[in-house]
């Protein structure tokens, strides 16, 4: 069974940055994107980053563009988001997810499996 596990999630001032990491088990890690996405309270879950299988090809939502990262270490079954120049409107619950295909989409319905989420809180 997958499993995906996010950490890294706190309470950070506007303009500080962070760094999440989600942990995948249960199937080989290698063969399929990986993505972000965030709920903030009384939203709905949005797309934040993508990235394919290899790590060669990544995607980003307006919003996070240019200052989020996303990346991922196929050795390590983990995939990350670094946040820079975090404001409050960042603030959400991050949660990672698998994809049953190796090339990226900013489509939740793509996606499998999901982790439990990481709050990370952005502090004005």
């Amino acid at each position: 069974q997958v499993q995906l596990v996010e950490s890294g999630g706190d309470v950070v001032q506007a303009g500080g940055s962070l760094r999440l990491s989600c942990a995948a088990s249960g199937r080989f890690f290698g063969s399929y994107a990986m993505g972000w996405f965030r709920q903030a309270p009384g939203k709905e879950r949005e797309f934040v980053a993508t990235i394919d299988w290899i790590g060669d090809s990544t995607y980003y939502a307006q919003s996070v563009r240019g200052r989020f990262a996303i990346s991922r270490d196929n050795a390590k079954n983990t995939v990350y988001l670094r946040m820079n120049s975090l404001r409050p409107e960042d603030t959400a619950v991050y949660y990672c997810a698998e994809s049953d295909r190796p090339v990226h989409s900013t489509m939740d319905d793509d996606y499998v499996y999901w982790g439990q989420g990481t709050q990370v809180t952005v502090s004005s």
